[in-house]
């Protein structure tokens, strides 16, 4: 069987805020949307903007982050797969979307900028400024490293 790829690589800014569920297994996923951007010149000369939205999916550890850190403006870059749904409602008419089940996520605004207002718990390790973080101790001269290799 030949190879495939269902690869999406997006940068652009949340429409809205995320929201977090939870499954009945107690499962995270939490859905935004990104609108992304692009310019063109016509033939007359003039520019023109045109504006895609893209469904947004994150499962686990990644949807809660999403929910923590992200907020409704904020410039990101996310990556995953495209997924294509099909439904019917309780009314009867079928319903379909694609959208993109993300694996990994970078804010990509100035730190102030992509945190919400609210207070949360940030983990030590994701928030501490460089100038907080423990400094590794300074080697002797003659002080060799180990290498694991």
């Amino acid at each position: 069987m030949a190879k495939s790829l269902n690869k999406v690589q997006l940068i652009g800014n949340l429409t809205r805020d995320p929201e977090l569920r939870y499954t009945p297994q107690g499962t995270a996923v939490t859905s935004f949307s990104i609108a992304t951007n692009r310019r063109w010149k016509t033939d007359a000369g003039e520019w023109r903007d045109e504006a895609d939205f893209h469904r947004i999916v994150a499962w686990d550890k990644l949807a809660e982050i999403c929910a923590n850190y992200l907020k409704k403006g904020s410039k990101t870059y996310v990556e995953g797969r495209l997924q294509s749904r099909n439904w019917e409602t309780q009314d009867g008419q079928k319903r379909n979307t694609t959208e993109v089940v993300i694996s990994d996520m970078i804010m990509l605004d100035s730190r102030g900028a992509a945190m919400p207002t609210e207070e949360f718990d940030v983990p030590e390790d994701f928030a501490a400024p460089a100038e907080e973080k423990p400094k590794k101790a300074a080697k002797k001269k003659d002080e060799k490293e180990d290498i694991p290799f």
